[in-house]
C-alpha cells in the first residue's frame, strides 16, 4: 500500500488542481476526484491480472506485446510517452510556478518573460483563443534540461531518497491541511455545483471533465499491481495494495481540494501553482517558505521519475525493433541510454517553454486514458486467448459470456470509464478546432500520425519479430 501512495502522490494534486476547479468544477471537483479513482481502480486491478499472469517487466508495453503482438505493443508504447514523457512538461510548468513563487518570496524576481509559455490559452465565450507573445518558461526548460544531465550521467534516486522525497511530498499536502483549514470561507464552497456556463464548464458536465483534467493525478498506481510477482498472497494484497493506496490518496485529494477552494475562490486557481496561492492567501511567510520548498523538491523528482521511466520505455521499444538501435545503445562511460534521454529531455524542454499546461494536462490524460483502456482490453483478450494461464491474482467481480466471448466485469468497467476520461476532452478539442483554437487538434492529429508512419515505415520492416519471421504480428 505504501508503495502505491508514494507513486500516486505527485504532480497532479500540486499542478491542475486548480485548473480543473477554476475552469470546469469548482467545488465539486470532490467528486471529480472519486470519478477519476473508480477509472484507475479498475484498471489497476486489470494490472494486477496481467502482472501475476506474464513474468515480464511491469509495464503496459510487455503486456501487450506479450498478449497481442507487436502492432498493439507500438500502439501502448506511443501512448506511453504521452502519460510519461508529456506530462513531464506539465510537472516542470508546475516546477517553474512553484520554484518563481518561491524565489519571489527570497527576493529575486524572474520576469514574465522568462516564467510564462509562448503560447497561451484566453478564455473567450465560445471557448478559448490563443496568444503568441515573445517569452517562454525558461525556468521549466531549464529543470527538465539539469534532470535530463544528471540523468545522462547515470544519477538516479536511491531507495532512501525516494523514501526521504515520498514523506516531503506527504508531508507537505498534511501541513497545508493542518493550517489551511483554519483559514477556510464556507461562502467559498457554495454553491458546490456551480449552474453551468455551456459545454463543460462548471453543472454535471463540468465534474467530468475536471475529472478528465486531473486523471494524471492517480498516475503511478499501477505500480502496486505490477508488484504482485513479489506479493506472499497475491490474491489478497493486491487489491488490498490498490484498493487502499487509491482510497487514502482520493481522501487527500479531496480533503486537500477541500481547503484550496475555501481558502481561495475556486476561480482564481487557474494557474500551475496553485498552493502557492493559496498559502500565500493565507499570509503565514513561514509557512509558505516550507510548502514551497517541499513542492519544488517534490515536482523535482517527479520530473526526474518521469524521464527515467519514459527513457526505459524507449529502450525497451528499440531493443524490439521498433525505435532505431541509437535509442537502446549505451553510454560507454555512464552505461545509460543517453541518446534516448537527450532527445526525450529536448522534447520535454521545447513543450514545457512554449505550450500552456492546459493543453499539455489534456494531451497527457487523453493518452493515459487510451493507454490504460488497452490495458483492460488486454484482459479481456487473454482471457479468451489463453483461458490455461495460471493466474496467482484474477481481476474480481467475475465475467459474462456473450456469443462464447468472456467479458470480465471490471475490465470492461475500466473501458467504460477511461472513455468517461476521454470523451469530454475528444468532445472539447473538436469545439476549440471550430471556435478558433486549433492547435490541441493540431497537436494531437500530428501526434497520431507519427505515430502510425513510424511504426508503417520504420517499425514494421525492422522489429525482431518482423526479422525473425519476414512479417510483423498485428
Amino acid at each position: 500500500m505504501m508503495l502505491g501512495i508514494g507513486s500516486t502522490i505527485g504532480a497532479g494534486i500540486y499542478v491542475m488542481t486548480g485548473t480543473a476547479a477554476a475552469s470546469y468544477a469548482g467545488p465539486a471537483i470532490l467528486l471529480s476526484f472519486l470519478v477519476a479513482g473508480l477509472a484507475c481502480l479498475f484498471t489497476a486491478l486489470s494490472y494486477g491480472e496481467l502482472a501475476s499472469t506474464m513474468p515480464v517487466s511491469g509495464s503496459a508495453y510487455s503486456y501487450a506485446y506479450v498478449s497481442m503482438g507487436e502492432g498493439a505493443a507500438w500502439a501502448v508504447g506511443w501512448l506511453l510517452l504521452l502519460e510519461y514523457g508529456v506530462s513531464c512538461a506539465g510537472v516542470a510548468a508546475g516546477f517553474s510556478g512553484y520554484a518563481t513563487s518561491l524565489l519571489h518570496d527570497l527576493g529575486v524576481q524572474v520576469p514574465s518573460f522568462l516564467s510564462t509559455t509562448l503560447v497561451q490559452t484566453l478564455p473567450t465565450a465560445h471557448g478559448a483563443s490563443l496568444l503568441v507573445a515573445p517569452r517562454i518558461d525558461l525556468v521549466g526548460a531549464l529543470s527538465v534540461a539539469v534532470v535530463t544531465g544528471l540523468l545522462v550521467l547515470g544519477i538516479e534516486e536511491s531507495a532512501r531518497i525516494n523514501t526521504l522525497i515520498v514523506f516531503i511530498k506527504v508531508g507537505v499536502l498534511m501541513l497545508f491541511l493542518v493550517f489551511g483549514i483554519r483559514y477556510i470561507h464556507p461562502q467559498n464552497l457554495l454553491p458546490f455545483i456551480p449552474p453551468s456556463e455551456g459545454g463543460f464548464h462548471f453543472g454535471v458536465p463540468g465534474i467530468f471533465r475536471a475529472a478528465s483534467v486531473i486523471f494524471f493525478a492517480y498516475v503511478g498506481f499501477e505500480t502496486v499491481s505490477t508488484a504482485s510477482a513479489e506479493a506472499r498472497n497475491p490474491r489478497r494484497d493486491v487489491p488490498l495494495g490498490i484498493i487502499g493506496s487509491l482510497v487514502f490518496c482520493t481522501l487527500v485529494y479531496m480533503c486537500v481540494a477541500t481547503v484550496l477552494i475555501g481558502v481561495v475562490p475556486f476561480r482564481q486557481l487557474g494557474v500551475a501553482d496553485p498552493l502557492a496561492i493559496a498559502v500565500d492567501a493565507i499570509d503565514q511567510p513561514w509557512l509558505a517558505l516550507l510548502i514551497k520548498v517541499g513542492a519544488v523538491v517534490g515536482l523535482c523528482s517527479v520530473i526526474l521519475g518521469l524521464l527515467y521511466g519514459q527513457t526505459r520505455v524507449f529502450f525497451t521499444i528499440a531493443r524490439d525493433g521498433l525505435l532505431p538501435p541509437i535509442f537502446c545503445r549505451l553510454h560507454p562511460t555512464f552505461r545509460t541510454p543517453w541518446v534516448g534521454t537527450i532527445v526525450l529531455g529536448a522534447i520535454v524542454a521545447v513543450a514545457t517553454a512554449t505550450l500552456p499546461i492546459d493543453i499539455i494536462s489534456d494531451l497527457v490524460s487523453l493518452g493515459t486514458a487510451a493507454a490504460f483502456g488497452i490495458v483492460c482490453f488486454t484482459v479481456i483478450w487473454q482471457r479468451n486467448a489463453r483461458p490455461d494461464l495460471p493466474r496467482p491474482f484474477s481481476v474480481p467481480l467475475g465475467g459474462i459470456r456473450i456469443a462464447g466471448v468472456w467479458i470480465g466485469v471490471a475490465p470492461a468497467l475500466g473501458i467504460v470509464f477511461c472513455l468517461i476520461m476521454a470523451g469530454p476532452l475528444f468532445i472539447d478539442m473538436v469545439r476549440a478546432l471550430f471556435n478558433g483554437n486549433p492547435l490541441p487538434m493540431i497537436l494531437l492529429g500530428t501526434y497520431v500520425a507519427l505515430g502510425i508512419l513510424s511504426y508503417a515505415f520504420y517499425g514494421h520492416s525492422h522489429s525482431r519479430l518482423g526479422r525473425e519471421d519476414g512479417k510483423a504480428i498485428i
